[in-house]
């Protein structure tokens, strides 16, 4: 028998991983570079943390409520033309960032545009990883999701430069500019996974169906436990900068933050993604959540710079493997039959907390001064998460 098709199958299988690693690339790459804008705002506005970290609770609120319809979108039409769209719009949306003159223009411009682009970057791309790869789809998840620590450690050692070399402004555009070409690009990377039989027509897909994995309390413990841990994962990386800043970091040094934090999150995507395949997504969960609770009493006890670094790689592990272990564990327990719908309200849980987080940052540290309360707030939240882990069955359903 010919092999011509499954040749062709392992390419469109190649080029989508490819795609989908250059989205998640581009979109929490220039997410994270924003956190080196605050000082520039706050000098030359005097605007306070809170309304900064407002701005991205804002756009992750509504990420979350569009990552249901974008998987369901996902589902019907396949994930290029929804990449494209919420792209451009998501990238739009820093190129506007960069004529702002009010504390309103950054809440609609950065809420609105960015949270749009926001909020197909998973569910999207995870969510077609999924249908694609069965005995191997926890370390394909885990090689798309290294493309999210990849640009979290290039992008925003990029807009320092930028920043350094011209301006805040001009280096908004740059970035707004140089991302849409990279989304759009691997936009039509991504191809549509949905099987089809000989007439034509989508073939049923095994799995729980939406109505019925909506009763089950173990989609809602994972929902709680993606809550549990995104609000720290969107907290983090936003304040640790400025948090290194406020120790006595340069605005480059403070930087270096993120990419240690990004290196790290490789070892722990690449690990968790090689072990979810083997001791299911409870155990997984499990291993995210110790390294995750230790950085943050970490990072509540340290006042001496360079230690940061040693937080932050241990965060990274944590960090990393949240962002591989959900998409793969929706799949062990409830199949891909409404995995895209499924995979997007889970994230609306999370979307939910990092919206809080944020703003949970900025507005202790106005108050206060310091972060170390919240860092003690988001450690409780996280021994919470791991409790309900461990609650989670070890039995696959799917």
């Amino acid at each position: 028998m010919l092999k011509l098709p499954v040749v062709g199958q392992i390419d469109q299988r190649i080029l989508t991983v490819l795609g989908a690693f250059f989205v998640q690339f581009m979109t929490i790459g220039l997410l994270f570079a924003y956190g080196l804008f605050f000082k520039n705002f706050e000098v030359e506005y005097g605007w306070s943390r809170t309304l900064l970290s407002s701005s991205m609770s804002i756009a992750f609120f509504l990420s979350g409520v569009l990552a249901f319809f974008g998987g369901y979108l996902s589902d019907r039409f396949g994930p290029r033309l929804v990449l494209i769209v919420s792209g451009l719009l998501g990238c739009t949306g820093y190129v506007l960032l960069s004529q702002i003159t009010e504390p309103w223009h950054l809440v609609v411009v950065f809420g609105l545009f960015i949270g749009v682009g926001l909020a197909t970057h998973d569910v999207v791309t995870l969510s077609t990883i999924a249908k694609l790869f069965e005995k191997r789809r926890g370390i394909m998840t885990a090689v798309v999701k290294v493309g999210t620590a990849t640009g979290q450690m290039v992008v925003p050692l990029v807009a320092a430069f930028l920043i350094a070399l011209y301006d805040w402004r001009l280096a908004l555009i740059i970035l707004g500019i140089g991302g849409a070409v990279v989304l759009v690009v691997a936009a039509f990377l991504m191809k549509n996974p949905a099987a089809k039989n000989t007439n034509g027509v989508q073939a049923d897909v095994p799995g729980t169906s939406f109505a019925d994995a909506r009763k089950s309390p173990v989609f809602w413990m994972i929902c709680a436990i993606q809550f549990c841990f995104f609000i720290t994962l969107a907290t983090i990386p936003l304040h640790i900068v400025i948090h290194g800043m406020d120790l006595g970091m340069t605005p480059a040094v403070a930087a270096s933050l993120l990419s240690v934090m990004g290196g790290a999150s490789i070892i722990g995507r690449l690990s968790v993604g090689g072990l979810i395949d083997r001791i299911g997504g409870k155990r997984a969960l499990i291993f995210c959540f110790l390294p995750l609770i230790a950085s943050l009493l970490a990072f509540y006890a340290i006042s001496v710079p360079w230690m940061l670094f040693v937080g932050v790689a241990v965060y990274g592990v944590g960090h990393g493997g949240f962002f591989t272990v959900t998409s793969p564990t929706i799949a062990q327990y409830f199949g891909l039959k409404a995995h895209g719908k499924l995979f997007g309200l889970v994230l609306f849980f999370g979307m939910f907390g990092g919206g809080l987080g944020p703003i949970l940052g900025g507005r202790v540290f106005d108050m206060t001064g310091s972060y170390g309360p919240a860092f003690l707030t988001l450690a409780s939240l996280a021994a919470v998460g791991l409790i309900l882990s461990l609650r989670l069955p070890s039995k696959h359903s799917a």
